[in-house]
């Protein structure tokens, strides 16, 4: 069974690789799958979500806003594998965790450049996300290396104890799973933030349904794939699909212990306030923009690398992006240098070599960077590079965009 699901992964990551390094147009639509009770099932909805490459705006697979009864599915599968995971030795769920780890990082073998089922993943976020190759293979390290903390679980989990606290009296504390958990992630980092997420849990002994964003949820379904092949028993992990309905339910559904979120100040809040009245414990890691402060004695290099990659890197698109800058002394000298750089940076679809600036996500997120720029120049500021307008040959229909500087 492992070889066959490897098999698939391969084929359809080899398939994906070909279609980028050609810039070949995907002739058939496939759709997203659900993942429930450890297999990818067709969902019945009939509500669907275009996925576009945001480099070509082509659709490339059409992604189920999930049902009712599907979601419940995902929650009942997960209440009934936490019966029997949580009572695994901790042993047991770090080996498990050490086969996952392994398979996202392994060299695969059955691609014809010996790509590995990590650069498999990358290839798939440049797909659906548009970020630079090189960006997305972060993306995945990061995510990896929470997967590798996840295997120290035999430390982590370690409760504490304090004899004679009173007269006859012990402390003793045990660290506990909660039961199921649920997981509801962001676009900007498809691979990185499921991997924060569901290693850490299910090693815990909870079980966990996952929401992954529904503008590109491949990642997660490659990581689901290779969960199963690591021995992750059925049920520990539930995938389900879509937008507003499907976050609403995880906050109201009761089965539901505890919620993990990363995204924007809005849902953030929303989802907070929601999931706390239904007496879940939750974690909501809202939007952050950085802002930087330079002063006159900082090295003047490092400081103009790190201000370009920090502000014009994966298209802005990051949740610690530098969004605002303030120049003291000496250094506004320096302005002129960094629309220099800026301008060297190569603006092509994120598979493309040498690639500095993929597309953004969809035309919605490119028409708030216009208008973000405007809002500026009519309140005075000086535009000092203008990359609105910008075509790139074979890529027209791309959610493309030179670095603005104002």
């Amino acid at each position: 069974m492992a070889g066959i699901i490897r098999n698939r992964l391969c084929s359809q990551a080899l398939q994906l690789q070909r279609n980028l390094r050609n810039g070949y147009h995907l002739r058939s639509v496939s759709t997203t799958k659900l993942f429930l009770d450890g297999k990818f099932v067709e969902s019945k909805t009939d509500e669907w979500i275009d996925l576009h490459n945001p480099a070509t705006n082509e659709v490339i697979t059409r992604v189920p806003v999930s049902t009712r009864a599907e979601m419940q599915a995902a929650v009942d599968s997960s209440a009934e594998a936490f019966k029997s995971w949580s009572q695994t030795t901790v042993l047991t769920r770090q080996q498990i965790m050490f086969r996952f780890a392994d398979l996202v990082r392994k060299k695969s073998g059955k691609l014809l450049d010996y790509s590995t089922v990590f650069k498999d993943i990358a290839a798939n976020i440049t797909l659906e996300q548009g970020k630079t190759l090189v960006d997305a293979e972060g993306d995945v390290m990061r995510g990896l290396q929470v997967c590798e903390h996840a295997c120290s679980i035999t430390s982590l989990c370690l409760g504490e104890t304090l004899p004679n606290v009173a007269k006859d009296m012990d402390i003793h504390s045990y660290r506990e799973p909660l039961g199921v958990t649920a997981g509801i992630t962001p676009f900007n980092f498809p691979a990185m933030i499921p991997l924060w997420m569901f290693p850490l849990a299910t090693v815990c002994g909870n079980t966990m349904v996952i929401k992954p964003s529904e503008r590109d949820p491949g990642a997660t379904m490659m990581l689901c794939e290779l969960a199963n092949e690591a021995g992750f028993p059925a049920g520990v992990v539930n995938v389900f699909h879509g937008a507003t309905d499907a976050v609403n339910f995880v906050c109201d559904d009761p089965t539901i212990k505890a919620i993990s979120f990363v995204g924007s100040d809005t849902a953030g809040q929303h989802i907070y306030e929601r999931g706390a009245m239904a007496g879940k414990r939750v974690q909501s890691n809202m939007g952050a923009k950085n802002h930087g402060v330079i002063m006159p004695d900082a090295n003047k290099e490092a400081t103009l690398n790190s201000l370009v990659g920090a502000a014009f890197g994966a298209a802005g698109q990051r949740c610690m992006a530098l969004s605002t800058v303030v120049f003291v002394g000496e250094s506004k000298k320096w302005i002129p240098e960094i629309i220099e750089r800026a301008q060297k940076l190569t603006v092509t679809a994120g598979h493309e070599p040498g690639a500095d600036i993929g597309p953004l996500i969809s035309p919605q997120a490119k028409q708030r960077v216009l208008d973000l720029v405007e809002s500026g120049v009519k309140q005075g500021a000086d535009l000092l590079l203008d990359g609105r307008d910008i075509v790139v040959p074979g890529y027209e229909k791309g959610k493309l965009c030179r670095a603005n500087t104002t």
